[in-house]
């Protein structure tokens, strides 16, 4: 196991795109123990060694049956791929997880979904810079691997960035529009996150992303234990101006979270919390100036009325002094309503990530020989 979750660090340490992960965390991802994904699944560690029994490549294949449930299909998914540049080790890989899913009468598979860290696709388009925290960074031979492998593309994940450092200002159409809005919907409210009630915001928040992101292509109704187990790994980073929670007379109706990115951080603590990184980590948050927009949604009864913009308008005006470079990440390539309100807002297109498929043939046993 050791060699599984370490094998990123001695494959890319000396490479400046490569981020470490939380290793408190990420020594105990792989088990159904630790990870509520993993819980409701079938899965199975696949682990490639050299000549001298060093690991050289890793994959995890596996079953999500709320996927499978939810869609009324049989499709297997693949993460926490990592290989040396070394064709016939990512193939060994990619065919041992094929057959475990063909074993498990699986029809296709799709990834790269890494279920221990929200990491959805390989780096497609900005291998050539550093990721920001949850989202993944590989090198781009791990695309041609795939597709050498049969498999096409089934979706991409765009991230859209503002960097105010580079001379991003909000467009002038938008300075006066909170006002506007609440003049014409005196009920709704915004308000940051609340700490001291972030149990009930996280129900909120799980309960609005269940509903508004429903109809999105790879959706999965959330388990609440997989937001708390989420929202557990960025508490101790939040940064209450990036968390906003818009209500209609009091109810929750839509949210958008953000955080600072710590990546610069971990890489340097080396990602060790202990003894002392957790307090750098602590401290050193507060004075990023990179932050994530991990995600954004509106209830349904309010889609098409520019709570979005509120939301954004909002991270805008608490964050701008601090001269921040903000990256959306992911955005759906046929979202096209986000796209467009993102780019009305002046972001720009800076990083694709890329989701593969195949088609699995049917698993014959072998036939056994008798005397």
């Amino acid at each position: 196991m050791r060699d599984f979750v370490y094998l990123p660090q001695k494959l890319f340490e000396d490479n400046p795109c490569y981020i470490p992960p939380v290793w408190l965390d990420e020594i105990k991802a792989y088990t159904s123990k630790n990870n509520p994904i993993l819980k409701n699944a079938d899965f199975e560690l696949f682990l490639a060694l050299d000549d001298n029994g060093d690991a050289a490549g890793r994959i995890i294949s596996y079953i999500d049956f709320n996927h499978n449930k939810f869609y009324k299909t049989d499709m297997g998914f693949f993460g926490a791929f990592e290989c040396i540049n070394n064709e016939q080790t990512a193939k060994m890989l990619i065919e041992a997880a094929e057959t475990y899913l063909k074993e498990k009468n699986m029809s296709s598979v799709r990834g790269p979904i890494n279920p221990s860290a929200e990491n959805w696709g390989f780096v497609f388009k900005g291998c050539k810079t550093p990721p920001v925290f949850m989202s993944p960074w590989n090198p781009f031979y791990y695309n041609d691997f795939f597709t050498r492998g049969g498999y096409k593309k089934a979706k991409d994940l765009l991230v859209y960035e503002a960097d105010v450092k580079k001379g991003y200002r909000l467009p002038e159409r938008y300075i006066n529009f909170i006002e506007k809005f609440k003049k014409r919907y005196p009920g709704i409210s915004i308000r940051r996150i609340n700490m001291g009630r972030i149990i009930e915001d996280a129900i909120s928040i799980w309960e609005i992303s269940n509903t508004a992101l429903a109809g999105n292509w790879g959706f999965v109704p959330l388990e609440l234990d997989v937001m708390q187990d989420m929202l557990s790994k960025l508490r101790l980073i939040v940064d209450p101006d990036a968390v906003w929670m818009v209500e209609d007379s009091g109810k929750a109706v839509g949210f958008c979270l953000g955080f600072p990115d710590i990546n610069i951080l971990l890489k340097q603590i080396k990602g060790n919390l202990l003894p002392f990184g957790w307090i750098k980590l602590l401290y050193g948050a507060k004075k990023l100036t990179d932050y994530r927009l991990f995600a954004l949604a509106v209830h349904p009864d309010w889609k098409g009325k520019a709570l979005d913009a509120i939301m954004y308008i909002n991270l805008h005006k608490h964050l701008a002094h601090k001269r921040i470079r903000m990256e959306a990440n992911y955005i759906l390539e046929d979202n096209f309503h986000i796209r467009n309100s993102l780019e009305k807002l002046g972001f720009m297109h800076s990083k694709t990530y890329r989701i593969y498929e195949k088609a699995l043939e049917k698993h014959t046993p072998a036939r056994e020989n008798h005397l």
